[in-house]
């Protein structure tokens, strides 16, 4: 089958999985071009249905080994998606790339917990850790009406499948410790979701140059957490309650 973008792609996969989506708070999503999607992390489903959600194409990060795996190597391609750098490598990478699509008036979706909840599985209410590359990426880069969206995606029926022994993966990235374990990576298939955005964080000039100045780890550690309770808050509000 031929797609014409990765929006159409998205539309196609959870149909196919047959995901429903409620959405919620759509009002929102800013109209800029310009928006950081910041979202929990527990499915291969996510990206499709933050895409499918605000209707766009979205520049998702994503973990190194989805570039070097067959067949999710050519799934991430026409996703749009962009690997992160190699552990120990910096982020070099992710910066440019980044800074690249948000330049051009693209939206760029980030995955602050990383790894860990699709190789952990946690409950669907939970949330991990989040790495602050993204408040970082978000002071740096030299844009205008830059939206800082967090977004929660809030399981209510979801299907655990086994996708691969995670010591075959290590064969494609020897450099990721959740890999250096016996067990299966497992696949977390939503059949029921919730999405609910929070409210956008608009990144101003003026913080940007407290961010150059003695201010810059306050800054980012503040819209770290800023993302994170929002999130922490809308997905207990999509779980538990009759959004």
């Amino acid at each position: 089958m031929f797609f014409h973008s990765p929006l159409h792609l998205s539309h196609s996969l959870l149909n196919v999985f047959g995901t429903e989506a409620s959405i919620h708070y759509s009002e929102r999503v800013p109209a800029t071009k310009r928006i950081l999607l910041v979202s929990n992390h527990r499915s291969f489903l996510d990206a499709p249905l933050l895409m499918a959600a605000i209707n766009r194409s979205v520049r998702f990060a994503c973990h190194r080994y989805m570039s070097q795996v067959p067949i999710l190597r050519e799934m991430i391609s026409v996703m749009g998606a962009f690997p992160l750098d190699a552990i120990g490598k910096g982020k070099k990478q992710f910066f440019q790339q980044s800074s690249s699509f948000l330049e051009s008036s693209q939206a760029v979706g980030i995955f602050p917990e990383g790894a860990q909840p699709m190789v952990q599985i946690k409950s669907p209410h939970q949330l991990s850790p989040f790495y602050r590359g993204f408040a970082h990426l978000a002071f740096r880069v030299p844009v205008e009406e830059l939206a800082i969206l967090p977004v929660a995606i809030a399981s209510t029926d979801e299907k655990k499948h086994l996708l691969a022994p995670l010591k075959l993966f290590s064969l494609f990235d020897p450099s990721e410790p959740l890999f250096d374990c016996w067990g299966w990576h497992p696949a977390i298939v939503y059949r029921r979701v919730n999405i609910l955005f929070g409210q956008p964080i608009w990144i101003t000039e003026a913080e940007r140059k407290q961010y150059r100045g003695k201010q810059g780890s306050f800054m980012v550690k503040k819209l770290t957490q800023s993302c994170s309770h929002q999130i922490t808050e809308l997905l207990h509000e999509g779980c538990y309650s009759k959004v």
